[in-house]
């Protein structure tokens, strides 16, 4: 009887004109109003209303969040977070057997031993290094602007593959290098770094993969620090540990498995809240993988980077700072200015 129910309200809705629900798909996005990382009340895309030109840079803007760290007041609020001197590398070496996403890899030859020499009456050696990478997108990276879109018509549209800022693949894309959005027009990130310790709150060594840290862990872990009546500002970099860290190198499958990390509660937190310009973690991806919601690929990252131009640092070391209690610091980081990339290697200091 329900499935003959079922039938006839199919008929019906045709006849009127009304295509059956297919719910919220790929294919059937539209349908998809509703979910947490469509914002506004339109679907102009498949994150919900359109979010270009940004509403805090300007239309024209190519450096997202990293203007902040334009700003002399947020400069010196860094600044004065280093009071001992103490330094916590907050990057991983860089080795061929580390974990990567999908296919990637790193790979270092010293060309000849010595590469060159020697010269000379003193009779001088030289090494050089060869490196063969996707040097934005390995180990301890940062993902720029020019890294994650959202493709409106599908995957022949390059007019409506749109990212930050509403630059479209045929703007910003070539093979040699993005036109606009490469990761030389990001400013230098000198800000107050806040560590979460979510691990640390949970009692735990590591978070489970797809664990979701919602605003009530955020809460929780910063009653556990001391910091209840912590006021975040704009400008700030938030990084979360999960202790997902433990599995680097260690146990590479099981580090590229999926993630611990923050989901759209957080993420808006951080953009309408918070106004934060960079946000990290210790695992790979920064957001929950795989996301509670099977439709949510990556959504986090839609939100943050695209719309809100906020910059993710990834398969980061917070292990230091979390030891030893040090849930505030100077956090300083220059992406590595080369014309086009889609993201950058580096260490990232935080400076107590």
């Amino acid at each position: 009887m329900k499935r003959t129910v079922v039938v006839i309200a199919a008929i019906i809705a045709c006849a009127a004109g009304i295509a059956p629900a297919q719910g919220c798909s790929a294919q059937n996005w539209k349908d998809c109003k509703g979910k947490p990382w469509v914002i506004g009340a339109t679907m102009d895309t498949p994150v919900g209303e359109k979010w270009w030109p940004n509403r805090l840079w300007g239309p024209a803007d190519e450096a997202g969040a990293t203007n902040w760290y334009t700003k002399p007041d947020i400069i010196q609020r860094a600044i004065a977070e280093a009071k001992t001197g103490k330094v916590y590398r907050l990057g991983r070496p860089y080795t061929s057997n580390q974990p990567a996403f999908a296919n990637r890899q790193f790979v270092m030859r010293i060309v000849g031993t010595p590469t060159g020499g020697p010269f000379g009456a003193n009779m001088v050696v030289y090494h050089d290094e060869f490196v063969a990478t996707e040097i934005g997108q390995t180990g301890t990276q940062f993902d720029g602007l020019g890294h994650i879109g959202v493709a409106i018509n599908g995957p022949g549209d390059h007019n409506e593959m749109r990212f930050y800022n509403g630059f479209s693949e045929t703007e910003i894309g070539d093979t040699y290098g993005l036109k606009k959005l490469g990761v030389e027009k990001l400013h230098p990130i000198v800000a107050r770094g806040i560590l979460l310790d979510i691990a640390g709150h949970e009692g735990v060594e590591a978070m489970e993969a797809g664990q979701e840290i919602t605003m009530t862990d955020v809460r929780a872990a910063l009653k556990r620090q001391g910091m209840e009546d912590f006021k975040f500002m704009p400008g700030d970099v938030v990084l979360f540990r999960t202790g997902w860290g433990k599995y680097w190198i260690k146990d590479n499958a099981k580090y590229n498995s999926g993630a611990p990390g923050i989901g759209m509660e957080v993420a808006k937190w951080l953009s309408d809240e918070v106004q934060a310009g960079v946000t990290g973690s210790d695992t790979w991806p920064v957001e929950v993988v795989p996301n509670p919601d099977k439709a949510c690929v990556f959504c986090a990252h839609t939100h943050l980077i695209l719309r809100h131009g906020i910059l993710l640092q990834e398969n980061m070391d917070l292990d230091g700072p979390a030891r030893d209690k040090v849930y505030t610091f100077l956090y300083v980081f220059s992406p590595m200015p080369i014309a086009g990339a889609t993201g950058s290697a580096g260490a990232p200091l935080a400076i107590k």
